[in-house]
């Protein structure tokens, strides 16, 4: 794997994230779907690698870490 090139995509996937969540709002179906699908993507390109599936995994972790902080919402 091209871990330069990976980690050039993960940078510019979280400046994406960031864009959908200004456009979309980050409580909505749409951003989340925006996240599932596009973190997807970028697994499927770099093979399924286990790196980047764990990466994405990390990332979306981190979202609704962020969203939960937004919304108020806990354990």
């Amino acid at each position: 794997m091209d871990y330069q090139a990976f980690f050039a995509d993960v940078h510019e996937w979280i400046q994406k994230a960031n864009q959908a969540a200004m456009q979309y709002g980050m409580g909505t179906q749409a951003f989340w779907t925006w996240v599932a699908d596009s973190a997807g993507e970028l697994c499927k390109k770099y093979d399924q690698n286990k790196l980047a599936i764990k990466q994405m995994m990390m990332l979306i972790e981190w979202l609704e870490e962020v969203d939960k902080g937004r919304t108020g919402g806990g354990p």
